[in-house]
Order: C-alpha cells, then structure tokens, then sequence
C-alpha cells in the first residue's frame, strides 16, 4: 500500500496519476474527494482530512508499505508551523506504524553554506529531518523553482512582464513539476533503496529569469520581459496580502540564497535529470492557457 498526501496539487496529481498507469495499491488522503478525478476515486482508498491532523495520518499509515509526503505550501506564523510541526502528527504514525520508505518533496539546500539560513527553505530541511528520526528509508527530493510557477503570472504575461525579486541574469535550475512526479512515482514504485538521503531534481538547462523571459516571448509570440524589483518591495506585496511577517521574511531569505548561488550547488552527475526543457513546458502547457 502506497500512500500519497496532496493528491490534487501541482506535484500530488502527478505522482498519483504515474501510480494509477503502473496499478499500484493506493491510499489518498484529501481534504475534498470531489476534486479527485473519478477515475481516482474508483481506484484508491480515501482517508478524508487533512494530512497535519494526528487522527487522519494515523488511519492513513496503517499497513502502508511507502508514503509520499509533501507539506502544501501555506503561508503560517512561522516557516516552522508550515513544515516542522505540520508534518510531527505524520512522523509519529510512521514510527508507530512501522512504515519502511518515504519519499519527500523539499528544497535544495541541505549541507551548503545556507542550509540554516535559507528561511523556507532551511524549514523544508528540517522538516525532512524530522522525518529521518523515525528511522525509515527516506528520498528527500530536493526540488528547485519550478517552471510551472509562470503559470500563476499568466494575468502579468498578458500585460509584457514577468516580475521578480532574483537577479534578472543569475542562471538558477528549474524544473517541470510533471518530471518531479514522475521522479517520485519511480522511487515509491522500486523500492529497492535504502538510507536516507536528500536527492536533486534538475531541469536539463539552468535559466536567468532573463531567459525564461526571452524563451516565452519566442514560443509565444508575446513580448514579455522580466520585471526586476526589490526584496523590500517584494516583501511589502506579500505583507499586503495577507502573509504572516516571519513567513514573508523567511520567503525572502530563501530567494537571497538563491540569488546567492544556493541551488548552483546541487551536484548534477548524482541527481535525478527531468527532460522537460522550459521551450518544450511553455509549449505545452503555458502557451494553451495564454
């Protein structure tokens, strides 16, 4: 029994449909089973709830063989609250239950100059911690920008601009939240590995937002450029809508780290290579909703 958490979200819908297509045993857990495909609903086990709560993970781990864990990106008083205590109740039933293999979506980061002060990022790997004290074999997928991100600027892209607060010609790796799936599907699939350790998942190119803006320009026919602004400012629009201060900052310092060359570091010969380039993911999946 495999069970896999945010089974509707960018990266969940993915791993849960890689699973269906190789008829694995499966378990959800998911606020609303309406936003399942019905395909899903017909074919897995639905615990109902959220995966923070004790009582919904303690129902969910029972007999489970491997999880997929991923802490929905909600903003919270603290980087903490959102990934550290929000994944506790889960680390409890895995020792409890004796689930043997995790799979777990978090940051690059770890075991670089910013592993503790990278904000949400330096969170995400202690979350990850957290995890490797119940003693199961575990895969953190240390996880990039994603380019599926421009997909939450369409309404800027119409307008010519792409706004950001990372330096316009600092080349980063990004990559397709469909390859992160299939990533985690295959290690949920073959269980064959042990330990616990942290594993890249790269994009086959690095990109400057530069870059990523020129690319959409040229696959779309729209003139778009990137925007550069700064931290402060990008602080101050996320304080305006609504994020908590300590959230916000701790959003910052990761886009700093990066900026300073955090994600540079991830060893590409030892780390998972989707092949998604971004030309081909604005292609086929930004372009149609443009």
């Amino acid at each position: 029994m495999i069970v896999v958490t945010t089974p509707t979200g960018n990266i969940g819908r993915h791993v849960l449909g890689r699973l269906l297509n190789a008829g694995a045993q499966l378990r959800v857990i998911v606020r609303d089973p309406r936003k399942l495909p019905q395909a899903a609903r017909d074919r897995v086990e639905i615990v109902e709830g959220s995966h923070s709560d004790p009582k919904v993970v303690d129902q969910a781990f029972r007999d489970a063989e491997a999880i997929f864990w991923l802490c929905p990106p909600t903003p919270q008083e603290t980087p903490d609250a959102a990934t550290v205590e929000f994944s506790r109740p889960a680390a409890e039933a895995i020792r409890r239950h004796g689930v043997r293999h995790i799979v777990a979506a978090t940051t690059l980061g770890r075991d670089t100059p910013w592993q503790e002060k990278a904000g949400m990022a330096t969170a995400s790997i202690h979350m990850v911690d957290l995890l490797r004290e119940t003693g199961a074999a575990i895969r953190g997928l240390a996880l990039p920008g994603f380019m599926d991100n421009a997909l939450r600027l369409v309404d800027s892209l119409r307008q010519g601009q792409m706004v950001g607060a990372i330096s316009p010609d600092k080349r980063l790796p990004h990559t397709a939240v469909r390859d992160i799936g299939e990533a985690a599907a295959g290690l949920l699939l073959d269980r064959s590995w042990t330990g616990q350790i942290d594993v890249p998942v790269l994009g086959p190119e690095e990109y400057s937002y530069n870059d990523l803006a020129r690319i959409i320009s040229e696959v779309t026919g729209r003139a778009v450029r990137y925007q550069h602004v700064p931290y402060e400012t990008l602080k101050a629009r996320l304080l305006a809508s609504g994020w908590p201060e300590a959230f916000a900052q701790a959003y910052i310092n990761m886009l700093r780290a990066k900026d300073e060359g955090m994600d540079n570091i991830a060893p590409r010969a030892s780390a998972i290579i989707g092949p998604t380039s971004f030309a081909q993911w604005v292609e086929e999946e930004l372009k149609p909703v443009l």
